[in-house]
């Protein structure tokens, strides 16, 4: 049986240059970077020119990428390294009902340190509100953190517009732009972005790595203790061969943009003409005039999610029902709650399908008339 992998908003494969550039660096240029001899030298190099190629893809300056573990962690320094740094000028965050879990346990935890989160609701095309951004704006607000595309539906917000309507407050502006960046073209100045979180291994790169843009501007309270690497902000010996492995994915992602953007969106079209075609009910969930090219989140009336995926598995598709991070849960997908309404059908019947690397046309409609048969015998249609 062929299997079709469509969940590349959970993780993508690794490119294969990635790996083939990542593998001296767990053999042969193995040195401490910390260390001030020639092997220790060899790790500092790859980390410099890797800082820069980091740099250059989103218009920063080097000093302003910190290298961590990934999202999650670029996230959670975000939030809470700003708010644990700024708290003398207040006590208020802004963010929004459908970000990542890495933000919203977060500002979880914040609440819990006596902060005050305002968590901004979306339209059912899953669309933050301008006017919903400025009139939560207070005079201690110290931070904004709006994500740039969600991983569930795709639905882009309008960053540059938040951008331009928080660059004369002293709040911050944070924007996770993991499921974004390498598809979108992001410039932190021009969109006015103070913090900005990316993970490799969602643009076929290695898992374990990623990284934080903070504006040289930013004041960051150090998340973890020990020695004084990424210019005392990031304790811990560096994931040289990750980080070179990292900057490869971006070099990659950079030239192929265009390619993706427009291969992505056939993929996406290709596979919605079959339902089409099949007159299987069905609804696209997220605003389609603004939304990542990679994602179309699904929902099928009359079936549940748990028999979908199931179904899909045993049809050697893989597919999802949102966040992976969330995956074995039951409970239905906060965004579309938070789109769709609690009660709404739809959050039980929604499904992610999500393209990448390696994926054809003639793959996704495969899997395009697996699903309809699907659909068709759980819905007896």
């Amino acid at each position: 049986m062929e299997r079709i992998y469509l969940d590349h908003a959970a993780t993508s494969p690794t490119h294969r240059d990635v790996v083939e550039r990542m593998v001296p660096f767990m053999t042969e240029v193995f040195g401490n970077p910390s260390s001030i001899h020639f092997f220790g030298r060899q790790s500092r190099q790859a980390i410099d020119e890797a800082r820069a190629v980091v740099a250059n893809s989103i218009g920063a300056k080097e000093t302003e990428i910190i290298f961590t573990s990934g999202g999650t962690e670029a996230d959670n320094f975000a939030l809470a390294g700003t708010a644990m740094a700024n708290r003398n000028k207040g006590n208020h965050i802004i963010t929004t009902s459908i970000e990542h879990h890495a933000v919203l346990h977060t500002c979880h935890y914040l609440e819990r340190q006596g902060f005050d989160v305002t968590y901004l609701p979306v339209d059912e095309q899953g669309n933050v509100s301008l006017d919903d951004v400025k009139a939560a704006l207070r005079d201690e607000t110290i931070l904004v953190s709006i994500m740039f595309g969600n991983n569930e539906v795709g639905v882009l917000q309008p960053i540059k517009a938040i951008g331009e309507l928080v660059k004369d407050h002293q709040a911050y502006f944070h924007t996770d732009a993991v499921q974004a960046y390498g598809l979108v073209p992001i410039d932190v100045n021009d969109y006015h972005i103070d913090l900005l979180s990316v993970s490799a291994h969602k643009i076929n790169g290695p898992k374990g790595v990623g990284f934080l843009y903070a504006r040289e501007t930013v004041k960051l309270s150090p998340r973890l203790y020990g020695g004084e690497q990424e210019r005392k902000r990031r304790a811990g010996t560096e994931n040289v061969a990750g980080i070179v492995g990292l900057a490869k994915a971006v070099e990659i992602a950079q030239q192929t943009m265009s390619e993706k953007q427009m291969m992505y969106r056939e993929l996406k079209e290709t596979m919605l003409s079959v339902f089409d075609e099949s007159g299987i009910s069905y609804f696209v969930n997220g605003n389609q005039n603004a939304c990542l090219p990679h994602i179309l989140n699904v929902a099928f009336p009359g079936t549940n999610v748990e028999s979908m995926l199931v179904n899909l598995d045993l049809a050697g598709i893989a597919a999802s029902s949102g966040s992976a991070c969330t995956a074995g849960s039951v409970d239905p997908s906060h965004v579309l709650v938070a789109m769709l309404g609690k009660e709404s059908e739809r959050i039980r019947s929604s499904i992610r399908f999500s393209f990448g690397l390696g994926n054809t046309v003639e793959q996704v409609k495969k899997a395009a008339y697996e699903t309809v048969q699907i659909v068709r015998r759980l819905t007896n249609r």
